[in-house]
């Protein structure tokens, strides 16, 4: 089975297709691609192939090739002998031997330099390799499943990467969409990292207000689940210390820590390229806005302030937004305040 660290959740179509996809082609014996944006969720879908695969029993080894030099890359990946460079003074056994009867992910794959792809091309042609500074072929049943984040048949027009190696590698490939096409699942993912902080600080998730789900709905998050996971749970960490339990409500200082007005260099920082979820100004409209979803965004946060002011007596809170409590509460109703997962009824 998958290991306890390895966390697939989503519920968006495209999430499930993915996951349909390596599903489909886990118990063949064929080298596979996995392209994505970095966050994506590549090394995991490395591991869902191997644990899915009759390989499940054997290693799965994994290694980071824009991590190494061209020669620690090699040596990592195929070993060395003795003497084969300066610091060398034992052999070493390579990724390769080590994954032998398993799977080895190669992630990064398109920063392997042309001498180690022509190696990794007859490692996959033949399952034959040396170890640097040796003279010995070796032999090794190693499926190899390999991820980048760069668009590869781009690189081999340009001579970056070998067509042989590509054409080898890709007998599948599996993309991987990005949380932005994702629609729901940024929620769900949020809930669960903000609820791992919660054990770790011994309490109990009070949830998200539905402006901070609305805020994290709309949000591109470019570096995918990986930001994602930093921004829930230093929001609900701030958050479950000052408040333990009031829901989780939206802070903009929380998408980027290095925020502060004493960082090096800030004042020469354009503040319009903060994160901003609000209603945009008027005057920097450049583009089609979403009117109803920025007002519903508005609302919200509107009521979660209104509600935390009054220490959430809706009387009060109705009568600090200028609505009669009728009013406030069809605005509660509106957008299923209380209702959504994990959150309070009011």
């Amino acid at each position: 089975m998958i290991g306890q660290s390895t966390q697939l959740i989503g519920e968006a179509p495209a999430w499930l297709s993915a996951q349909e996809h390596v599903s489909r082609v886990a118990p063949l014996e064929r080298p596979i691609l996995v392209i994505g944006e970095r966050g994506t969720g590549k090394e995991l879908i490395g591991e869902r192939l191997h644990f899915l695969s009759k390989r499940w029993e054997g290693p799965f080894v994994k290694v980071n090739c824009a991590a190494l030099s061209e020669q620690l890359l090699d040596s990592e990946l195929f070993g060395h002998e003795r003497g084969a460079f300066t610091g060398a003074t034992e052999q070493r056994k390579g990724r390769f031997e080590l994954a032998d009867g398993g799977t080895i992910f190669l992630d990064e794959i398109a920063t392997a330099s042309r001498a180690v792809q022509e190696k990794l091309l007859r490692i996959v042609e033949y399952g034959e390799f040396q170890r640097l500074g040796g003279s010995r072929v070796m032999t090794t049943n190693v499926r190899i499943v390999a991820a980048t984040n760069m668009d590869l048949p781009a690189m081999v027009e340009r001579g970056d990467f070998r067509a042989d190696l590509l054409d080898r590698l890709a007998f599948d490939v599996i993309t991987l969409p990005p949380l932005r096409a994702r629609k729901g699942d940024a929620t769900l993912l949020a809930d669960f990292f903000a609820r791992r902080i919660a054990i770790e600080m011994a309490q109990d998730f009070p949830g998200f207000a539905p402006s901070a789900i609305a805020a994290i709905e709309a949000h591109d998050w470019p570096g995918n689940v990986r930001e994602l996971r930093n921004f829930a749970q230093r929001l609900a960490h701030r958050s479950m210390l000052t408040a333990p339990d009031e829901p989780v409500r939206f802070d903009p200082s929380a998408l980027d820590p290095f925020a502060s007005p004493w960082r090096p260099g800030a004042s020469s920082r354009a503040t319009a390229d903060a994160p901003r979820f609000d209603l945009p100004d008027a005057s920097a409209i450049h583009g089609p806005v979403d009117f109803n979803a920025a007002i519903s965004r508005l609302e919200l946060r509107l009521v979660d302030e209104a509600l935390a002011a009054s220490q959430g007596h809706q009387g009060r809170a109705a009568d600090a937004l200028g609505l009669t409590y009728h009013q406030f509460r069809g605005l509660l109703k509106k957008h299923g305040y209380g209702k959504k997962p994990g959150k309070p009824d009011v």
